[in-house]
């Protein structure tokens, strides 16, 4: 009997509840925080340089440990690193609410992305050990639909709570939740463990040491250059630990990541479909919630109430997407997911100038909107499909910090473009800036349509790939 049928219906909805609501949390932060970016520009005096570090110093460690993050829970248990995970979630969100300075905020926002690390991958690997394959894209797609929820929200509550209470309620708002969840999680949820009996240590310290690297360089060339000797070293450095972090997996009898499944066209052209969209989606969202409010002069909840049409498209279309992904098979709604997003924003810097009004901004940000949320649910089923389902962590990881490090890529990219053509001296010099950024986040997701394209139509690989060879004990789910 497989592990999903051993986890039995009773355990289906607590599980998808449970996680779901541990990526509502992961995504409303980020979201969150990029509302509150205007407000904590003026009240810490920060520069564009401090802006992208409260965004992507979550990211940046977010994309790093994500692969340590899953290769722990199939270690040690993925119900008890779960807990553990929103336990520093938490801690994290607590440490940033009382940040004094934006260094101190920068510092807290790392530590989160380290607990976000340990959360977001289990989240899927939770879930599809709960469910059978035939109900696990309609679930994946219940779970991206709540993931989108915490997208689509948090531009209203970060605006609510800016322009009522503060800042710092921002923070504090995820420790009454996350509590909860952790609470319940450690009680409704099956303990269960991934195949390999031995933690990959060197794999693990690889990987690190080359994601950070590869993530670093981005982070830093918009304040020290891309040609510097500073992010051409993290470069090769990056690429260098990279190299050594796949020769070590091709010859270590249990490797954390087997590279037999980038032979699989459904989880290398998954990957690279997701990697795209977030190249052009995290800074799309750094730059368009600063829009709303310096470019059109919005106040925090006006802006986020206005950017709902955008970011509440993944609540509404991935459910939907995810569900008919089942019957339909995911290529198609990655390939018109890509699609939109690049047409919708494309769309939206055509439309942009001085004194725009909202009406025309709708109809663009529902397009791109509705293509994010196409690829949000399907990408994630593609990768968990190509794999067998004990190592649905590994897939669910490598997915994640695949986004991640293109998020990073993105605000960096995004923000290059934008100081080459505009700045925050006034609201024109702002959307000169912007309208620059947005054709570069347009043509971003169809150089992605490459990965969508070489899909394969219908996901049935997985019996061609066989998870490393491990002890019974350790394969065994326990409840």
């Amino acid at each position: 009997m497989s592990t999903t049928e051993r986890a039995g219906a009773p355990r289906m909805v607590p599980t998808l509840i449970l996680a779901s609501l541990g990526s509502f949390l992961a995504a409303l932060d980020v979201v969150v925080v990029a509302t509150a970016l205007p407000a904590l520009r003026v009240d810490m005096n920060a520069s564009l340089g401090d802006l992208e570090w409260m965004l992507n110093a979550y990211n940046l460690v977010f994309a790093c440990l994500m692969m340590t993050g899953a290769a722990l829970g199939d270690r040690f248990g993925r119900r008890r690193m779960y807990v553990v995970g929103l336990g520093v979630f938490v801690a994290a969100s607590a440490g940033a609410a009382v940040a004094g300075s934006a260094g101190a905020l920068i510092a807290a926002r790392a530590v989160q992305g380290a607990g976000a690390a340990l959360v977001l991958p289990l989240t899927l690997t939770l879930i599809s050990d709960a469910f059978p394959a035939e109900k696990r894209g309609t679930a994946i797609g219940i779970w991206g639909g709540v993931s989108g929820l915490g997208v689509s929200a948090g531009p209203v509550v970060g605006g609510a709570i800016i322009d009522g209470i503060s800042w710092q309620w921002i923070f504090w708002l995820n420790v009454p939740v996350g509590v909860v969840v952790m609470l319940l999680s450690a009680l409704l949820l099956r303990e269960s463990h991934g195949p390999r009996p031995h933690l990959d240590i060197m794999g693990l310290t690889l990987v690190g040491i080359g994601l950070f690297a590869l993530t670093w360089a981005p982070v830093r060339a918009p304040e020290v250059g891309w040609g510097s000797g500073e992010v051409i070293g993290a470069f090769v450095v990056g690429g260098l630990f990279v190299a050594l972090f796949l020769g070590w997996e091709h010859r270590t009898r249990y490797p954390m990541l087997p590279l037999s499944y980038f032979r699989s066209r459904g989880f290398t052209t998954a990957n690279g479909v997701i990697f795209f969209q977030f190249l052009s989606l995290i800074g799309s969202l750094f730059m368009i919630t600063q829009f709303f409010q310096i470019g059109l002069g919005y106040r925090p909840l006006e802006a986020g109430i206005r950017i709902l049409v955008w970011m509440a498209m993944p609540m509404i279309v991935a459910p939907i997407a995810g569900g008919l992904a089942d019957k339909l098979g995911n290529k198609p709604f990655m390939f018109l997911g890509l699609l939109l997003q690049g047409l919708g924003l494309g769309w939206l810097s055509l439309v942009v100038e001085p004194g725009v009004g909202y009406g025309a901004l709708v109809l663009p940000l529902i397009v791109a909107g509705v293509g994010i949320a196409m690829c949000f649910p399907t990408t994630a089923n593609a990768v968990v499909a190509a794999v067998p389902a004990d190592d649905a962590g590994v897939a669910a990881g490598t997915n994640n910090a695949l986004r991640e490090v293109g998020g990073v890529f993105s605000v960096a990219i995004l923000a290059a473009t934008f100081a080459a053509h505009g700045g925050y001296t006034s609201p024109a010099a702002f959307i000169d800036g912007f309208r620059a950024a947005m054709v570069v986040a347009a043509i971003l997701p169809l150089v992605g349509l490459v990965a969508a394209v070489l899909a394969p139509a219908r996901a049935h690989e997985r019996a061609a790939l066989a998870p490393p060879a491990a002890p019974k004990p350790m394969a065994r789910a326990v409840d």
